[in-house]
């Protein structure tokens, strides 16, 4: 019996590697990062919450890209424009928002409920910017508004609350044309919110506003419904060549797939000191982010390796870093693995960057001998 025992460890060895070669993971492309970048200055003047973008409020500043479509090139450019401004002062950031629109309509009136079953417009801060604890607000042409927080995206599982609020947040709808009448043609409407810096950063335990050169990732996204007149009311009916009703999702910065929520693929804002108008400062590119998003990838990867073998890969060579990070990087990353999660560190001189099995990305700058 023991010499049979002994001719069965081998034989179940081999049968687990042969599956795990006949398994072998065949990683998926990602969409390339590419985020829309934008500098935020000061205010040039005060600014009136009433939805209307006053010459001497917001000429001065500059307007972000044309939003896109969520997916990407792979999609036609959205048919109606929608683009935003922003701008700090010492008590908040301002967002003005312009979206051209021929029939204006909404129905919600109730605050935090589903906005986006209408067309709406929604706004995504990542104070963190580790794509934890981030921010979304929706609000549609009627004024009536959904803030919540999210402890980290859909895929890993967050806690999110409805409930939570932007306390001192102040918005304003200016409409030109006339809501929810289908007998006439409109122009546009448009958005003014106000976030006071006490709200924005409550994530990160300070009210303070940021310094001159921080940035933050932040994301802007318009539902857009197609519709038809019937009977004289807006009614949903599919995109043209479609059989199901689904909405377009326009947004500042694309994630490559419908869904909002891949806070690593939102757009960089940076803060400036400078007011809007005096003179124009440079978006500073970070190499940590290159960083993060290579880490990034093989957090992609081990999702893929749990989903082939029910188990994180503990051995790095399985998630195939040589098509991610060059040579002299490969060598410096670590990995450490339990059955129920993981932790990819690489060191970077003096600083050490982190990703976890919820996606959670971090840097700690080491503490050098003097």
């Amino acid at each position: 019996m023991k010499r049979i025992y002994w001719i069965l460890i081998p034989c179940i060895l081999l049968l687990s590697c042969t599956e795990k070669r006949n398994k072998e993971v065949w990683y998926a492309s990602r969409y390339p990062f590419n985020p829309p970048t934008y500098v935020c200055y000061k205010a040039p003047s005060a600014i009136t919450i009433d939805g209307i973008l006053s010459p001497e409020e917001w000429e001065a500043v500059p307007w972000s890209a044309d939003f896109v479509d969520i997916e990407g090139d792979s999609q036609p450019q959205p048919y109606h424009q929608t683009r935003v401004k922003m701008v700090h002062n010492e008590k908040g950031m301002y967002f003005a928002v312009q979206m051209e629109e021929p029939h204006i309509w909404a129905t919600i009136t109730e605050h935090d409920a589903v906005i986006y079953q209408d067309n709406d417009f929604e706004l995504f801060l990542n104070p963190t910017n580790d794509t934890h604890n981030y921010l979304e607000y929706e609000i549609n042409a009627l004024g009536t508004e959904w803030d919540l927080f999210l402890s980290k995206p859909y895929r890993d599982n967050p806690v999110v609350l409805n409930n939570w609020e932007f306390r001192g947040i102040q918005s304003a709808i200016h409409i030109d044309g006339t809501l929810n009448n289908p007998t006439d043609e409109d122009t546009a409407w448009s958005i003014e919110i106000f976030l006071p810096w006490s709200d924005i950063y409550q994530v990160k335990r300070t009210g303070k506003a940021p310094a001159e050169g921080e940035q933050m990732r932040v994301n802007f996204s318009r539902v857009q419904w197609t519709t038809e007149i019937q009977d004289g009311k807006y009614v949903k009916v599919p995109m043209p060549g479609e059989d199901k009703i689904r909405e377009h999702n326009w947004v500042w910065a694309p994630t490559g797939a419908i869904n909002i929520h891949m806070p690593e693929y939102w757009g960089y804002v940076q803060f400036s000191e400078q007011t809007a108008g005096n003179t124009q400062v440079a978006f500073v590119p970070r190499r940590e982010e290159e960083i993060k998003w290579m880490l990034r990838n093989l957090y992609y990867r081990q999702r893929e390796y749990m989903q082939a073998f029910a188990h994180y890969a503990s051995n790095l060579a399985d998630l195939k870093p040589e098509e991610i990070l060059p040579a002299e990087m490969r060598q410096k990353l670590h990995i450490e693995t339990t059955e129920t999660m993981y932790e990819i560190t690489l060191q970077e001189k003096d600083t050490i960057y982190r990703i976890n099995h919820e996606g959670l990305v971090s840097s700690r700058v080491l503490i050098q001998n003097q």
